[in-house]
């Protein structure tokens, strides 16, 4: 048998009896099996790409080659692609961070050569464990490097993760004979130049930098599958209300994506209370909760997950009908990638954008927390040592980064060398870092590019395949092409009109006021360094409180973010009359006497008008404000030691006496609310003047 005809045998296994091993996929699995080459493989999603690695995976085992180690970025796609690899007879396994109980075991089964395949999460290759007891064994003895999702080794990538970019180390490893395969669907010409430059693979003669032995397979994106239209069915109300009208008579099941958390979890209730079977599956969600609804929606139990970008990359549901997006991406890279889960096995599915006003809103808010500046970079650096390890947690209270930003800029200076991951924390190293400006810069600038061709694809009278194709540089796609099957080409599929009752009911339902705000219960870690005696669990600060709405609902968000744009002036009505809404609605223990507004910055009107309306209407002690102290400055720290630090001693203590008369629960009253640490350290204050409860009540949450 010809390794040509023990491929499609493999394939046969992978993919049925029917599977035909096509001349390109052929092309790839000789470079890596026979030719012994690196290649860097960018085609459309459905092209095959995972059938590539994993039969030169099993055709290198069968040679006497190693293991094939596959990075992998997102745990849907591990779980799926071992149930791929086990019906083709390839052994493998995956590490990660649902699966910590197997650990060992696996690590056993690499060492004695018991499997075939080792899929791996990036943030794995610096475990420090892992880094230096697996993986010298897995690069000396590796059959084949894969380098799925490439594209998140790319800072110009819709989906940069610092910790892909580890991968060019492990490659430096390799012995010169072992193959390398990058692969991603979503890359144009700069990231693949840029991946090229991370990885040291791509560097052909048709790439910039070229070299002589690395094979480069670019093909046409165009998904002769997807119907492509864009809705503009007006506000929040109106999109919902479109959705839960629309989403049975789409086909099969399929994904619903939202921009944030909030959403997710607001849409799935709302779909759910109108008989529709969905679920949320977030970032948030649960790992096993995640798997469960995974196999929920590939068994078709549910119409559709309302899911942020958790549900992304390499989730493989052949049949997937449909993909909705309420609210749209900030890149059409990232957009084509995300429609890409739909019709790869099916002759039509319906790709569907409802886009909205406040989606700007939320990619500036992402925009905010890019990579920070040199100074506080510089700060991380500055404040580890060169010998004794320091931890996430002990690390910020030192430096004015919150954890997620603290994490990310740690990951990147190990990258560049500025600092080692060992076991009990991290470590400077002494090298020297340059501060690479001019790429932030250019990355930024790219972002801002990106943001105004969304805006674009959602007005373009042109064929929207052929724009999306043209955003990611399609070597294939020629002038004037039209798909003929988006409604540009063919005409509207669908109206944008929504029932009126249907449209009024949403509302209502979008419009009922009231979110949960759950307190503080830890202080951070390392207050003493910044001069706060404050440790452990939180024993005096407020009860649970609530908000209106969050600035990213699509209900009340819209009009909460322009109460506060607004000059600061008396509380409206509308607003009153919700908070009055969520106060009548809100399960407390014992109903405040008295209401206490906090100074503030921007709207010091409003929360004291507010404050005294609900007084006036409830009945209430009016304790007046909350005032700050002579020479307070604004808090600005984004890290919640610093916060904290920032927050003590913000304000004159209230009148003792008052807060006695009042005897009962006191409601603090507020315009917003981020991380919470406003509202604890006023609430301790309160209380510490004597009140027996504080209850927080504010217009608007961000998250």
């Amino acid at each position: 048998m010809t390794t040509r005809e023990a491929a499609q045998s493999l394939l046969e296994q992978l993919a049925g009896p029917t599977a035909v091993l096509r001349d390109d996929q052929w092309t790839a699995i000789e470079a890596l099996v026979v030719q012994r080459r690196q290649a860097l493989v960018v085609q459309r999603t459905g092209w095959g790409k995972s059938a590539v690695y994993f039969i030169a995976a099993k055709l290198l085992r069968e040679q006497g080659h190693g293991a094939t180690v596959i990075v992998s970025p997102l745990l849907a796609l591990m779980r799926n692609q071992v149930a791929a690899a086990e019906r083709a007879g390839v052994r493998a396994a995956t590490i990660n961070s649902g699966n910590v109980t197997e650990w060992d075991e696996i690590h056993q089964r690499v060492t004695n050569g018991d499997l075939d395949v080792l899929l791996v999460s990036p943030e794995r290759l610096n475990n420090p464990d892992f880094r230096d007891n697996v993986l010298p064994a897995l690069a000396a003895d590796a059959g084949l490097v894969v380098v799925d999702e490439a594209h998140c080794v790319s800072d110009w990538g819709h989906d940069f993760r610092p910790d892909y970019r580890r991968i060019r180390t492990l490659i430096a490893e390799l012995g010169s004979d072992v193959p390398v395969l990058a692969t991603t669907a979503t890359a144009n010409d700069r990231v693949v130049s840029d991946v090229a430059a991370q990885l040291g693979v791509g560097r052909a003669d048709n790439v910039p930098g070229g070299g002589r032995d690395t094979l480069v397979l670019r093909g046409g994106l165009d998904r002769e599958s997807l119907r492509l239209s864009v809705v503009q069915a007006g506000g929040g109300a109106q999109r919902m209300a479109w959705l839960a009208e629309h989403l049975d008579s789409l086909p099969n099941s399929g994904i619903v994506y939202t921009l944030t958390v909030a959403q997710a979890n607001d849409v799935a209730a709302l779909l759910r209370e109108r008989g529709h079977e969905v679920a949320a599956y977030t970032g948030s969600t649960d790992a096993a909760e995640r798997e469960q609804l995974e196999a929920d929606l590939l068994n078709n139990r549910i119409k559709a997950l309302i899911a942020t970008s958790a549900l992304g990359m390499g989730f493989d549901k052949p049949d997937l009908g449909f993909v909705v997006h309420l609210g749209a991406p900030s890149s059409p890279i990232a957009y084509y990638q995300q429609v890409g889960r739909a019709g790869r096995s099916t002759a039509s599915a319906e790709v569907v954008l409802l886009p909205g006003r406040e989606d700007q809103d939320v990619w500036r808010y992402f925009a905010s927390v890019a990579f920070p500046s040199e100074a506080m970079v510089r700060n991380v650096i500055g404040a580890l040592d060169l010998e004794r390890p320091q931890s996430t947690p002990a690390l910020e209270p030192m430096v004015d980064l919150s954890r997620t930003r603290l994490e990310m800029v740690l990951k990147v200076l190990d990258v560049d060398g500025a600092v080692r991951r060992v076991k009990a924390g991290w470590i400077a190293t002494g090298e020297p870092w340059e501060y690479d400006e001019a790429r932030y810069r250019k990355l930024d600038e790219a972002r801002r590019r990106e943001q105004q061709a969304m805006l674009e694809y959602q007005s373009t009278d042109e064929c929207r395949m052929t724009f999306l194709r043209r955003q990611l540089d399609d070597p294939e796609l020629s002038d004037g092409e039209r798909c003929g099957r988006c409604d540009n080409c063919a005409g509207a599929h669908f109206s944008p009109a929504v029932d009126e009752g249907t449209a009024a009911l949403t509302q209502k339902r979008l419009m009922r006021p009231g979110v949960q705000i759950t307190p503080r219960k830890q202080w951070p870690s390392g207050l003493s360094k910044l001069g706060v005696a404050l440790s452990g669990r939180i024993a005096d600060g407020p009860a649970e409180g609530r908000s209106i709405g969050r600035l990213t609902d699509l209900g009340w968000g819209p009009r909460l973010r322009r109460l506060l744009d607004e000059p600061d002036g008396n509380v409206p009505p509308d607003i009153v009359a919700a908070a009055v809404k969520v106060l009548a609605s809100w399960d407390w223990a014992d109903r405040p006497t008295a209401v206490l507004a906090l100074d503030a910055d921007t709207h010091p009107i409003l929360i004291s008008s507010l404050s005294r309306e609900l007084a006036r209407i409830g009945r209430l002690t009016d304790l007046g404000v909350l005032r700050y102290a002579p020479g307070r400055r604004p808090v600005t720290a984004t890290n919640s030691a610093y916060r904290v630090a920032a927050l003590a001693d913000s304000w004159v203590p209230p009148d003792l006496s008052a807060i006695a008369a009042s005897d009962g629960p006191v409601l603090l009253v507020d315009d917003l609310t981020d991380t919470g640490w406003t509202l604890t350290m006023a609430a301790r204050v309160v209380r510490q003047a004597g009140a027996p409860v504080v209850l927080p009540f504010v217009l608007a949450a961000t998250g």
